[in-house]
């Protein structure tokens, strides 16, 4: 059996002309600054050139950056609240990037100490011995970010530090600051600290952070011991009111300098920007199907048959559009057995995958562990879900095609004849069924799918114009006992 292990981080090289001892890190005319101090300097630089200061965070423009900002700017510790999903973590490790790219430190410190401001009594002996000849390393940003999920097994141990008994046992007495191994956040001196979901650590251990937001130091178990550490902590949570697992302490809230309210997308062309960034497509899906899962997402939100206190995460959305899209891949497969890539004979040509409405059926079943639903609502929640699914796609027919003429579609039908679409309908096969319809290239051009859309992409519009107008009532619409889908007249 082969061991599969993880790989390795690959830790970034420091540039060669970087000083390497405290004499050249002098003459360079290096200046020491705080964390806080470091990350306003920098986001005041991005916001005097213009560039980007959080770089991947979609919808907080106007709401939440600017709060964080003021934050950064303030030099406050701070604490994210908001409903799961709203991307607070993304933009606590966004944080990051406002530190400076390289930093110095003394060479092998575990607690990353700046040459000009030695925190412990072995490092002040050995700047005070080596001078200007103290070794200097160079730590790279990426590794100044430290991060805990709080978990109710978490230790003061695990966060502050405890005794090493291993030293113990090479002769070191208990009262010498060698034997203690430090936790995480003292290993996190001079950058950042993120405790993930706070409420969920006890409240005994919460008490350990009082001193590390207020007085700036830490204290473990007896020790006679005070390290002004020089850090930024940033915490997310979710709303006290949703989760019964615990909750903030009030002396801990009172010491984060800001407690920022996050929210999801407000509008539905953030939320369609959301999906586009961070769903990894393996087929293509059109744009009237990602608008359709991004209403659908909205409508979960705010339906009454929903928790509201839980929140229906931006996975969610995101999820659905990689559904479809597998969705998408897997008709094509199915459709081309023996379909040979790159053939110009269209008999062997496989299909495109391309996405269609009727792809996004199976998002009920599969995402509906994704939402957390009323206590009335147990068992409906497969209905509650393809409801608002077919309310979404509704809404996104008359938003995308509200005005044209589309009784090309309608005399199809009218006289008995059936079109037969389907999971595992191949597009050349719907398109056949259709023929040449009046007004077809209007909607393709409305769906944006251009002058010369693909077969695969063709039949996405068509059979989306027969669902929106068997929703809007002027198509039957039956279901087959294998699956398909038969689009007729209404009577």
């Amino acid at each position: 059996m082969v061991r599969v292990t993880a790989p390795n981080p690959v830790i970034p090289v420091p540039p060669a002309d970087l000083p390497r001892t405290l004499g050249e890190l002098r003459a360079a005319g290096h200046r020491y600054r705080t964390v806080k101090q470091e990350l306003r300097d920098n986001l005041i630089a991005r916001m005097r050139t213009g560039a980007d200061r959080f770089p991947g965070i979609v919808g907080y423009e106007d709401t939440v950056l600017p709060e964080v900002e003021r934050a950064l700017l303030a030099g406050h510790d701070l604490v994210l609240l908001g409903e799961r999903g709203q991307g607070k973590t993304r933009l606590i490790r966004s944080l990051a990037a406002l530190l400076d790219e390289w930093t110095p430190v003394i060479a092998g410190s575990v607690l990353n100490e700046h040459p000009m401001h030695p925190l412990t009594p072995a490092s002040r002996a050995q700047v005070a011995e080596a001078g200007d000849d103290l070794p200097v390393g160079w730590l790279h940003r990426s590794m100044r970010y430290g991060e805990k999920l709080a978990t109710p097994d978490t230790s003061v141990g695990d966060l502050i530090g405890d005794v090493d008994p291993i030293r113990i046992a090479e002769g070191r007495t208990l009262g010498d600051p060698e034997t203690i191994h430090f936790g995480l956040v003292p290993r996190t001196n001079r950058g950042i600290f993120a405790v993930n979901e706070l409420p969920d650590l006890a409240e005994r251990i919460q008490v350990a952070l009082l001193n590390v937001l207020e007085e700036r130091d830490i204290q473990v178990r007896g020790y006679q011991l005070r390290l002004p550490l020089d850090l930024l902590l940033v915490a997310s949570a979710n709303p006290d009111d949703y989760t019964n697992r615990g909750r903030i302490i009030t002396p801990l809230k009172d010491r984060f300098g800001a407690e920022i309210r996050t929210h999801y997308p407000v509008d539905l062309e953030l939320e369609l920007a959301l999906i586009r960034q961070e769903a990894d497509l393996v087929a293509e899906v059109p744009e009237h199907v990602l608008e359709v899962l991004a209403r659908f997402a909205r409508a979960v939100r705010e339906s009454p048959s929903v928790d509201p206190r839980s929140g229906v995460s931006a996975r969610f959305a995101i999820a659905a559009a990689e559904t479809v899209a597998a969705a998408a891949l897997r008709r094509a497969s199915l459709l081309a057995p023996g379909a040979v890539a790159g053939s110009d004979d269209e008999a062997t040509r496989p299909e495109a995958p391309v996405a269609r409405i009727g792809d996004a059926v199976s998002v009920t079943s599969t995402l509906r562990g994704k939402v957390e639903f009323e206590s009335g609502e147990e068992g409906r929640e497969i209905e509650v879900l393809a409801h608002l699914l077919r309310t979404a796609t509704a809404e996104t027919f008359r938003a995308r095609l509200a005005g044209l003429d589309l009784s090309g579609f309608t005399d199809l039908v009218a006289e008995g004849t059936v079109i037969e679409t389907g999971e595992l309908v191949g597009s050349a096969h719907l398109l056949r069924q259709v023929g040449t319809v009046p007004g077809l290239a209007k909607v393709l051009d409305r769906l944006g799918m251009g002058d010369a859309p693909i077969p695969a992409e063709a039949a996405a519009g068509v059979e989306f114009v027969l669902e929106g107008l068997h929703l809007t009532r002027r198509l039957g619409k039956d279901v087959t006992e294998s699956g398909r889908t038969v689009y007729g007249g209404r009577g």
